[in-house]
C-alpha cells in the first residue's frame, strides 16, 4: 500500500487504529454499564440517544473552528478531551450516573471535531490522487477489522477483568493517539478567510452538483439503513426465532463483507465512475437488505450480512474520496461537519421512526418498506450527480 509509505498517514493510521480499539471498547461497555447501574432500559436508550446530540447541534460550529484551526493540533486535543471524558464515567455510582450522561456527550462532541478534522487533513498529507482512495480504502479495513474483532473482546474483558479495567484501557488508547498525532508534521493551517459563518459549508454544497446529489442520495439511504439497524434485534429474535445473541453473528458477517468491500474499493474506483459506483453500490446493499430481511435461516442471514458490507464499504470510501477531492480546502471543516451532521440526523431518524413503524405494519412489513426506501438512494444518485470528471475536482469557494 503506497499511502503507508508516508510517514504522517503511517502515524495517522496507527493512531487512528489505537484509538478505534478503545472507541468499540466504550461502545460495548457503556451499555453494559448504564443498564449493570440502574436496570433501566430507558437510561441505557438515553445514553445511547445522547451519542447523536454533538454531531447535530455542535457540527456545524466545530466546521467553522476547524476552518480557523491547525487540524493536526485539533486532532490530538480532542483525542485528550475524549481521555478526559472516559475518566469521568469512573465516578457514576448506582444514586448518580449523570457522570457517564456527561461524559458520553464529552467525548461524542469530541468526536464530531475529530472526524471531520482527520477527513479535511487527510488530503494534504497523501494529495487528492490515487494515494487519497488508497488511504481512504485502508483507513476503512482497519476500521472494518477493529468493528469485528472488538467488541467480542470487550463481552469477554468486562467479563473478567471488569468495567474498570476496560475504561483504563480506552483512556490509555485516547492517550497513546494524541501522543502519536503530536509527531505528524503535515500542517494544513487555517485559512486567512473570514469563515464566520457556520452556514457557509452548507450553502456551498446546495450549491454545488456533487456534494448536494452525494448528501441527498446518502441521507436517503444511511436513513433506511439506520431503521433497518434498529429493527436487527426483533428481526432476529421473531423473524429467524433464534436467541438475541444470534444478532452478533450477523454483526460479524456485516463487519467480514466490509473487510472484502475495503479491499475492493480502489479497484472499484477504477471500474466505474464516482457517481456509477455510487449508485450501484446503493443499490446492491438495498437488494442485500432484502435478501437479510428474508432470509429463511440464520446461515442465510449471516451471508445476505457479509453482502450488505461488501457494497456498503465500497460505498463509504467512495462517498468519502469525492467529498474530499471536491469540496474547497479552505471548506473542509464545515463541509465535513455537515456531512457527520446528516448521517446522525439520518440515524436519529431512522432509529425512531422504524420502531414507530413496527406499530402501524407489522414487522416483515416494515423492514421491506425501509429496503424498498433505501433503493429509492440509487435513481436520486444518477439523477442529481453529474457524471462528468471535471466535476469531482476541488474549486474555490467564497466563504
Amino acid at each position: 500500500m503506497r499511502a503507508l509509505r508516508n510517514r504522517d498517514f503511517r502515524r495517522l493510521w496507527i493512531s487512528g487504529g489505537i484509538s478505534g480499539l478503545g472507541s468499540w471498547l466504550l461502545v460495548v461497555a457503556i451499555p453494559f454499564y448504564v443498564f449493570d447501574l440502574t436496570g433501566s432500559p430507558v437510561a441505557t436508550g438515553l445514553a445511547l440517544a445522547l451519542e447523536a446530540l454533538p454531531a447535530l447541534l455542535v457540527g456545524p460550529w466545530a466546521g467553522v473552528l476547524l476552518d480557523r484551526w491547525n487540524l493536526t493540533r485539533a486532532l490530538w486535543i480532542a483525542e485528550l478531551v475524549s481521555a478526559a471524558a472516559v475518566a469521568l464515567i469512573l465516578f457514576a455510582e448506582p444514586d448518580r450516573i449523570w457522570p457517564i450522561y456527561v461524559a458520553i456527550l464529552a467525548e461524542s462532541t469530541a468526536s464530531t471535531v475529530f472526524r471531520p478534522a482527520a477527513r479535511a487533513l487527510l488530503p494534504s498529507v497523501v494529495g487528492t490522487g490515487n494515494e487519497l482512495a488508497g488511504a481512504n480504502a485502508l483507513n476503512a479495513f482497519t476500521g472494518s477489522t477493529i468493528r469485528l474483532a472488538v467488541p467480542p473482546l470487550g463481552a469477554l474483558l468486562l467479563a473478567g477483568p471488569g468495567i474498570e479495567f476496560v475504561l483504563a484501557v480506552d483512556i490509555l488508547s485516547y492517550l497513546l493517539s494524541a501522543a502519536i498525532i503530536r509527531t505528524v508534521r503535515t500542517q494544513r493551517h487555517p485559512t486567512t478567510e473570514q469563515v464566520d459563518n457556520p452556514l457557509a459549508g452548507f450553502q456551498h454544497v446546495v450549491r454545488h452538483r456533487v456534494l448536494r446529489g452525494i448528501l441527498l442520495g446518502q441521507t436517503i439511504f444511511l436513513t433506511a439503513n439506520a431503521g433497518l439497524t434498529a429493527l436487527l434485534v426483533p428481526f432476529t429474535v421473531e423473524r429467524l426465532h433464534a436467541p438475541g445473541y444470534v444478532l452478533g453473528y450477523l454483526i460479524s458477517g456485516l463487519g467480514a463483507g466490509y473487510l472484502i468491500g475495503a479491499a475492493l474499493s480502489t479497484k472499484a474506483l477504477t471500474w466505474l465512475g464516482i457517481r456509477d459506483l455510487i449508485a450501484v453500490t446503493q443499490l446492491a446493499a438495498a437488494a442485500a437488505f432484502f435478501a437479510l430481511f428474508n432470509a429463511p435461516n440464520i446461515t442465510t442471514a449471516i451471508a445476505a450480512a457479509a453482502l450488505i458490507g461488501i457494497p456498503g464499504s465500497i460505498l463509504l470510501i467512495t462517498a468519502e474520496t469525492a467529498i474530499q477531492r471536491t469540496a474547497p480546502t479552505n471548506m473542509l471543516g464545515r463541509i465535513g461537519a455537515l456531512f457527520f451532521a446528516a448521517d446522525s440526523l439520518a440515524l436519529l431518524v431512522g432509529a425512531l421512526v422504524a420502531p414507530a413503524m413496527t406499530v402501524l405494519l407489522d414487522l416483515p412489513l416494515t423492514l421491506n418498506l425501509l429496503a424498498a426506501f433505501a433503493v429509492l438512494a440509487a435513481p436520486l444518485t444518477l439523477a442529481a450527480v453529474p457524471r462528468h470528471p471535471a466535476h469531482f475536482t476541488r474549486t474555490r469557494s467564497r466563504t
